[in-house]
């Protein structure tokens, strides 16, 4: 084979590693390539090389990869201002949403999400989502001292009521009338926060909005990093909790309400990470007596439910009932759940109930985004006593 011609195969190797040669010049490469030793030690680099840039693996990095880094800067120079513990759930979903954020395109921020809690629906586009969750995030921001997102009402021009029922938010950015639904009760200072956010974030472009969401959001988490202790109480407007706790809540509404926008662009989005997971789990947990006593205040039933079987178990019951509660997956883990409040005295006994279900299932039917009644759930002794917990734990989530 002449100088020429052993150059212009040489020349081939590029294309021949992509898979890109035509048949024929293709077949000829390969039978040069087992006689001459210096092209196919080239070729052998080559197609190693080409192997990394194989289509069928994903773009996107694992989930895991992000803390790993982290880890690994962390061990060489420790961080100033530690994030504790019960902060990092919200540091990671917060930034997991924004990655998901940054690559919406117009269309895509138009695009409609389906926001499900205990009394209904709602369906908001990704940048009132935002809306919403920095509504409630300035809960924290008002505990820690920071300024409140959500601006002050006019007093000479209150908000009137909007109609009820599923919405969609309208097209044209400057509505008059915040579209939310109204609601009462415990609820009422979140959902008339939420108005006058969306109101006043109206005429904003969606980046715009985000921008100012994840400000808060760092401002929140470098704050938290002066409060290790994590006792400072925070008022919800539905419930009073201790600031670690209100963290590990609001990470929570993040990842669900994320994976509602990432559902509506149908892009993938990834579950909590393990440890993160946990610290969900065991929140949930701690509320589920709190939402047990809310379904029975909500709802008396007549002898024979689920609810008045409880009742008259406990009555009958040496001692308060509880049920023991086995996580599977991420999170596993196992829990004894009271049943019947803190004024039915000591445990007694062994739980009335035994109930197994994934954890992060657990955080959705919470989130009221499982129905309960079609939940895969395994289950041993008082079918009534699980019923009636599956049954409270959506009441748990909000608008």
């Amino acid at each position: 084979m002449n100088e020429e011609r052993h150059d212009a195969l040489r020349s081939l190797l590029g294309a021949w590693s992509l898979g890109a040669c035509p048949p024929r010049e293709s077949a000829e490469l390969e039978q040069h390539l087992r006689g001459c030793a210096e092209c196919a030690e080239e070729a052998a680099r080559l197609r190693d090389a080409a192997g990394w840039l194989s289509l069928d693996e994903p773009l996107d990095q694992p989930g895991s990869l992000r803390q790993q880094v982290l880890d690994w800067c962390l061990a060489r120079r420790p961080a100033e201002l530690p994030v504790p513990a019960w902060g990092m759930p919200y540091t990671a979903e917060t930034a997991k949403l924004d990655a998901l954020l940054r690559d919406l395109g117009p269309e895509e921020w138009q695009e409609v999400a389906e926001l499900p809690w205990h009394g209904g629906a709602e369906l908001l586009r990704p940048a009132e989502v935002l809306g919403r969750l920095t509504a409630v995030d300035g809960f924290l921001a008002l505990a820690l001292g920071l300024p409140d997102p959500v601006p002050v009402a006019a007093p000479s021009a209150p908000v009137p009521a909007p109609p009820a029922g599923r919405r969609v938010p309208p097209q044209e950015p400057a509505a008059p009338v915040p579209r939310v639904p109204p609601q009462g009760g415990p609820y009422a200072a979140v959902t008339t926060r939420t108005a006058r956010l969306l109101a006043d974030q109206s005429g904003l472009p969606p980046q715009s909005v985000r921008a100012r969401w994840r400000q808060q959001t760092h401002d929140l988490v470098r704050s938290a990093a002066l409060a290790p202790q994590g006792s400072t109480p925070v008022d919800l407007g539905f419930a009073v909790l201790p600031l670690r706790d209100a963290f590990v809540d609001r990470a929570l509404e993040c990842y669900v309400h994320g994976e509602d926008v990432a559902r509506a662009v149908a892009y993938p989005y990834d579950p909590p990470a393990p440890q993160h997971l946990r610290q969900m789990v065991e929140l949930v947990v701690r509320l589920l007596p709190r939402a047990l006593a809310g379904l029975r205040a909500a709802r008396p039933e007549p002898a024979g439910t689920p609810g008045a079987a409880g009742a008259a178990g406990a009555a009958s019951a040496p001692g308060a009932r509880r049920l023991r509660l086995v996580v599977d997956g991420p999170a596993a883990g196992e829990w004894l759940v009271p049943l019947d409040g803190e004024r039915a005295g000591p445990p007694g006994g062994e739980p009335v109930a035994s109930m197994v279900l994934d954890g992060l299932e657990l955080c959705q039917l919470a989130a009221a985004h499982r129905d309960p009644d079609r939940l895969p759930v395994g289950e041993h002794g008082d079918r009534a006593a699980v019923r009636e917990v599956l049954h409270a734990l959506p009441l748990l989530s909000r608008p």
